[in-house]
């Protein structure tokens, strides 16, 4: 009937659904049978870049220099703030000044941040 809105609108979501679990399914059960069956030891060895893998990390016998994890912290610092910066710059007429204010108090700490970082020497990878 025209006009109603019963479980119908949803049958091409459901069947997509469906047909996705089903290819899911068939593609994991089915490649054991029909992929390769050769291996060697090259193909089982874990990839390092073409290098071989050494048991312990070459670099402090074993640690891992501290510059990685800072370097993926303040990756995830900035992606963030890109984030919750993107809500603003859709809505920026409709936000006026209270969406500039928001946005500079939001923004002048995550500055200050970021040039005491690049002052400390967190962004030279020497």
């Amino acid at each position: 009937m025209p006009g109603s809105t019963g479980l119908t609108a949803y049958v091409p979501l459901i069947v997509m659904f469906v047909l996705a679990g089903g290819f899911a399914v068939f593609s994991v059960t089915a490649a054991p049978y029909i992929g390769p069956r050769r291996y060697n030891r090259a193909k089982l060895d874990s990839y390092e870049c073409g290098i071989e893998p050494s048991p312990q990390p070459v670099v402090g016998g074993g640690r891992v220099p501290v510059a990685y994890y800072l370097t993926a912290m303040m990756f995830i610092l900035f992606d963030v703030e890109l984030v919750f910066l993107y809500p603003y710059v859709l809505n920026i007429d409709a936000l006026g000044l209270f969406g500039l204010t928001a946005v500079l108090v939001f923004l002048v700490p995550i500055l200050i941040a970021y040039a005491y970082e690049w002052r400390r020497g967190g962004l030279d990878w020497s």
